[in-house]
């Protein structure tokens, strides 16, 4: 497994992505996706010789997270490209971690299948099969 991105979740995507630019020297490097199985839309920035950043804000048929970003947001999930999606899956609910969401398509991912997984600590694992990013602008 490797790390692909950090997600954090805003209220308004356009003002996190130009928090992120101004802040830490980030660039969006895709448009902004709606996935419609999530109901988020996404976009990814990117820095050079630096981890993947990925925000997402709620449509509004996402009521858990609407009631997130309204308490501040922040922190949403760690993400992990893996291999082999259902057999990471297997090893990960044998070391104790509970599947959120079974793999279904991600539009911000080209449809390639990803996947939610709780750990310890309430930490959100997304999991991933791709490092192909729907709507590449860099």
């Amino acid at each position: 497994m490797k790390i692909d991105h950090i997600c954090f979740a805003v209220k308004n995507i356009s003002e996190g992505v130009s928090y992120w630019e101004s802040v830490f020297g980030y660039r969006q490097m895709t448009e902004v996706v709606v996935n419609t199985l999530q109901k988020v839309k996404v976009v990814f920035l990117a820095k050079k010789e630096s981890i993947l950043i990925k925000l997402i804000e709620p449509t509004e048929e996402n009521q858990s997270l609407i009631n997130f970003v309204s308490r501040g947001g922040g922190f949403h999930h760690l993400c992990f490209r893996v291999e082999d999606m259902n057999k990471k899956i297997s090893e990960l609910k044998e070391k104790g971690l509970l599947m959120l969401v079974p793999p279904q398509p991600g539009e911000a991912f080209n449809n390639h299948h990803i996947a939610f997984m709780l750990a310890k600590n309430g930490t959100n694992i997304e999991l991933i099969d791709t490092d192909e990013k729907a709507g590449m602008i860099i």
